[in-house]
């Protein structure tokens, strides 16, 4: 870990914090919600000792990089842009793109406005949302799941406080270790305190050291940042009309774990398996269902999904 380097560089007006090791072709790893670049941590070491240049910013909103108070300045325009401004900033023409979560909606959306930057995608838990050109994607969250679920909680002011009533580290161990695949909803009568005052067992692929690493960041920004994605959803249907009917025309590798609340939810199976996904995403060649393995799969199976990854992106390092 000591030979990952890090730097802070300006990009698209912000500073964004930049973790980098190894030479070669690069790799752009881009996190999700609630986490950091080191959630790349192990893909970090083992891509670049194959070989390759791993990069992974902490991006907007997030860890070291800045944070605007304002969703309206988390659009997939303005995350995008910070990730373009960081290619031309390194000098890299074509990437790889690996993406989760969060991470994995940008990824998306890169290729979607630029294509001719990415060789090939490794998509890991959120699969392709195709525009729906009918109705915004809160609207239709609230009138399939109810106000409950957690995509509507985030849209409330409140939601900070409640996350300033648990201990960060704890509200970290909540996150990252959730197995329930279920839909992951958050009553106010109940909020995040819901497990009450038992311990939150650690499993073998995280330390302590890894989840007060998360704490720390996250008790010197708060988590507006993060939360203001979800509240630039709408404002991204808004912005994307005339990319609706779109298709994902770069190669893509997708990988998720049977028990992700986000391959469990209605109607994401049979899109990724009945043909949906493919028709959106031409070029889709593999799509890796990991059996007993949870949300975040890139550091719970970090072998395996680093493996995954190399398996695929090789097969363009030459072209």
């Amino acid at each position: 870990m000591e030979k990952i380097q890090h730097r802070i560089v300006q990009v698209n007006g912000i500073n964004m914090h930049v973790a980098e090791i190894g030479s070669g072709l690069p790799i752009l790893f881009l996190h999700g919600f609630p986490e950091l670049w080191y959630s790349w941590r192990h893909q970090l070491l083992s891509l670049s000792a194959r070989g390759y240049r791993a990069i992974a910013p902490d991006l907007r909103g997030y860890g070291d990089t800045d944070a605007h108070p304002s969703a309206s300045n988390y659009s997939a325009f303005h995350i995008v842009g910070d990730l373009v401004s960081l290619l031309d900033l390194l000098g890299l023409d074509r990437i790889f793109l690996v993406g989760h979560d969060w991470g994995a909606v940008i990824a998306w959306y890169f290729c979607l406005f630029r294509p001719d930057r990415i060789k090939a995608l490794v998509n890991l838990s959120v699969e392709f949302h195709p525009r729906n050109p009918k109705r915004k994607p809160l609207a239709s969250m609230r009138a399939r799941f109810g106000d409950d679920y957690y995509i509507c909680r985030f849209q409330e002011p409140e939601v900070e406080e409640e996350f300033a009533r648990v201990d960060t580290a704890i509200l970290i161990k909540k996150f990252l270790t959730s197995r329930k695949p279920g839909l992951f909803r958050l009553s106010k009568e109940v909020g995040f305190r819901g497990s009450g005052h038992k311990p939150i067992p650690i499993p073998t692929w995280l330390s302590e050291d890894d989840v007060n690493y998360y704490a720390n960041k996250y008790n010197q920004t708060g988590f507006t940042g993060g939360l203001n994605y979800y509240r630039a959803m709408d404002l991204n249907w808004e912005l994307t009309v005339s990319w609706t009917g779109e298709q994902v025309k770069v190669p893509v590798k997708f990988i998720v774990g049977d028990l992700d609340p986000t391959y469990n939810t209605p109607g994401s199976r049979e899109y990724i398996h009945n043909g949906g996904f493919k028709r959106d995403v031409p070029f889709l060649q593999e799509v890796v269902i990991m059996e007993g393995v949870a949300h975040f799969l890139n550091q719970e199976k970090p072998e395996e999904v680093s493996q995954h990854i190399y398996d695929f992106i090789q097969k363009f390092s030459n072209i």
